[in-house]
């Protein structure tokens, strides 16, 4: 059961991280990602560590309010802490696993999509009160699709308004683009801004690294040829290779397979399709081929390994 934080009386209130857990522990009755009236907000509760799970992130901005989680992003591990936040600029398959979580302390979460176009025009709005683009960077975390930063008080101010609302439905329609809007505006003038800004631009090589991406995953299960995905980019090979590992930690090959194996692992659990069907659905021709594959990825083969996900959701869903 989750811990109640009381009102504070008199002059004293709670501090921000306090509020947030409160109303986010309110909105998360059960563990797991939990929907929300507010759309594009997702809340996420864990109250035990977990194992290393499988997904795929899109654009979109992820809040610790509590807790701790630790992502792989192909060769780079990532922590995010309490009251720290991390933006997924492009679609990017991950690994993560909760390492700080208790039923009296939950971990706790909340994550907002969020679309390039909104940025890019905010971008424009702000004109030069936007991050400037600094050209000469070259560090592969720099140019990496996830970043992370601490919240400070007023982005947990803005995340705690738009939380807040989840008790006011009547004005959502009216003040959540309000408050999404805060936020957004709140990450682009933060330490993260120029990052952002770089997917969004239209005359960057972010910007193009991202196209890419996108063209991935709607096509995952067709065969990848690099040199059609450089020509559309406007790009050579060797520069699309080199600027697409930079940005997702991985080759584009290896993008592509975690992207296959994310989705038939999904079509195994949730739909309950056999590993070879799911291994053809995905663009495997061979489903020996997959299940190697499969089990380098997840550590057992899929059989055994869907039975153990089947296993733990039981699990979850009687505590």
């Amino acid at each position: 059961m989750t811990a109640v934080i009381p009102e504070i009386s008199g002059n004293l209130t709670l501090n921000l991280q306090q509020q947030l857990a409160r109303v986010a522990s309110k909105w998360t009755p059960e563990q797991g990602v939990q929907g929300s009236a507010v759309e594009g907000l997702e809340l996420i509760r864990c109250d035990h560590p977990s194992s290393c799970g499988s997904s795929v992130y899109e654009p979109s901005l992820c809040f610790v309010i509590q807790g701790t989680k630790t992502i792989e992003l192909g060769d780079r591990e990532i922590t995010y802490q309490p009251l720290t936040y991390l933006a997924s600029s492009v679609h990017l398959p991950v690994l993560g696993r909760i390492v700080d979580a208790s039923t009296e302390h939950p971990y706790l979460a909340a994550k907002l999509k969020v679309d390039r176009q909104e940025v890019a025009e905010l971008i424009i709005e702000l004109g030069d009160k936007a991050p400037p683009l600094n050209s000469n960077e070259s560090c592969p975390e720099v140019q990496c699709g996830l970043c992370v930063s601490s919240m400070d008080e007023r982005m947990q101010g803005a995340l705690y308004r738009l939380l807040q609302l989840l008790d006011s439905p009547d004005d959502i329609p009216i003040l959540a683009p309000l408050a999404r809007r805060e936020i957004i505006y709140r990450a682009l003038v933060g330490d993260m801004g120029s990052r952002m800004r770089k997917f969004a631009a239209t005359d960057t090589q972010a910007h193009r690294i991202s196209t890419v991406i996108t063209a991935l995953k709607d096509h995952y299960a067709e065969p990848l040829r690099i040199s059609q995905l450089a020509e559309a980019a406007n790009m050579s090979e060797s520069t699309l290779y080199h600027s697409f590992k930079q940005v997702t930690r991985m080759s584009p090959l290896q993008f592509q397979k975690k992207l296959r194996l994310h989705e038939a692992r999904r079509l195994m659990l949730t739909e309950g399709l056999e590993a070879a069907t799911a291994s053809y659905r995905v663009g495997y021709e061979s489903p020996s081929h997959f299940s190697r594959e499969y089990s380098r990825m997840f550590g057992a083969p899929p059989k055994a390994d869907v039975s153990l996900l089947r296993g733990e959701r039981e699990t979850a869903d009687s505590v």
